[in-house]
C-alpha cells in the first residue's frame, strides 16, 4: 500500500471515528432526555458543530494532499450523512437567525443554540490536535503543530460578498427542494451545496458557515480577526436572512408553489 493511499485511508477512518462518536453520544443523549427542550437541542447542536468541524479539519488534510475534487467527494458523502443523522440540528447559526426573522424562534433560545454550536466548534479543536499529533500517516506530520493560514484569497469586503452570495443561494434551493421533496433531494441539495463550496474554495474557502469557518480558521495568519468576522459572520449570516426575505416574493413563491405541484 502506497503512503498516499495509507494517508487517505487514515483521515477517512479518523472522519469515520468522529461520526461514529457523534451518533452514539446523540443515541445516549435520547436515553437521558427523551422529549423534546431546549437542553437537549442545545447539547444536540453541540456534538453535530463538534461532528462537522472534527470532520472539516480532516478535510483540510484531505484537500491539501488529494486536491479539491477529492475535498469534494468526501464532503457531498458527508453532507448527506448529516441531513439523516442530525434530526432537527443544523450546527449552523444562520438557520436560527432565519427561524428569528420568520417568527418561529425566540432571539433568546436562537442565542443560547448559537452559544451551544460555537462551544462545540471550538471544544473539539483538542481532539483533532491529538489525533494529528499521533502522526500515524505522514499527511499529519508536524500539522498538529502548524501555524494556521486563513482561506481568505481576496479582499475582505468581496470575501463577505462571496459567502453571503453562496450562501443565500444555498438556502434559497434549500427552501425549494423541501417544498418539492423529491426522492433524491438529501442528495440534490448536497450536490448544490458542495459545488458552491467548491466554487468559493480558492476565494474565501467556501465555508458558508460561521461557526465552522471560527472553530477552523479564527486567528490563522492571513487576516485580521474583524476582517474574519465580516466575512464569515456578517457575510453568511446577511446571506441568509436576505434568503428569507426574497423567498416570501411572488416569484420564488411561484416556482415554490409550481415546483410543488410537480
Amino acid at each position: 500500500m502506497g503512503a498516499s493511499v495509507f494517508g487517505l485511508f487514515v483521515c477517512t477512518s479518523y472522519i469515520g471515528l468522529s461520526c461514529m462518536l457523534a451518533f452514539w453520544l446523540c443515541k445516549v443523549l435520547g436515553k437521558f432526555l427523551p422529549g423534546p427542550s431546549l437542553p437537549k437541542a442545545m447539547i444536540q447542536e453541540a456534538i453535530a458543530a463538534a461532528e462537522l468541524c472534527a470532520c472539516c479539519f480532516e478535510l483540510i488534510i484531505v484537500a491539501d494532499n488529494y486536491g479539491i475534487w477529492a475535498y469534494a467527494v468526501y464532503l457531498f458523502v458527508l453532507t448527506i450523512w448529516w441531513s439523516l443523522s442530525w434530526e432537527d440540528a443544523t450546527a449552523c447559526p444562520y438557520t436560527h437567525l432565519e427561524e428569528v426573522v420568520e417568527g418561529k424562534l425566540d432571539v433568546r433560545h436562537a442565542g443560547l443554540k448559537i452559544w451551544a454550536e460555537l462551544s462545540g466548534g471550538l471544544v473539539v479543536y483538542k481532539y483533532v490536535m491529538t489525533l494529528w499529533s499521533l502522526e500515524i500517516a505522514s499527511v499529519h506530520k508536524s500539522r498538529a503543530y502548524e501555524e494556521c493560514t486563513a482561506d481568505l484569497q481576496v479582499n475582505f469586503i468581496l470575501g463577505a460578498l462571496i459567502e453571503a452570495l453562496a450562501t443565500c443561494l444555498c438556502r434559497l434551493f434549500s427552501r425549494l427542494i423541501g417544498e418539492w421533496n423529491p426522492r433524491f433531494g438529501v442528495a440534490l441539495d448536497s450536490f448544490i451545496g458542495t459545488s458552491l463550496v467548491v466554487a468559493a474554495f480558492n476565494y474565501s474557502g467556501g465555508y458558508f458557515n460561521p461557526v465552522l469557518a471560527t472553530a477552523l480558521k479564527y486567528g490563522c495568519q492571513g487576516n485580521t480577526n474583524a476582517e474574519h468576522i465580516i466575512v464569515y459572520w456578517v457575510g453568511a449570516c446577511s446571506g441568509a436572512i436576505l434568503s428569507v426575505f426574497l423567498y416570501q416574493q411572488s416569484i420564488f413563491q411561484a416556482i415554490a408553489r409550481k415546483v410543488k405541484s410537480d
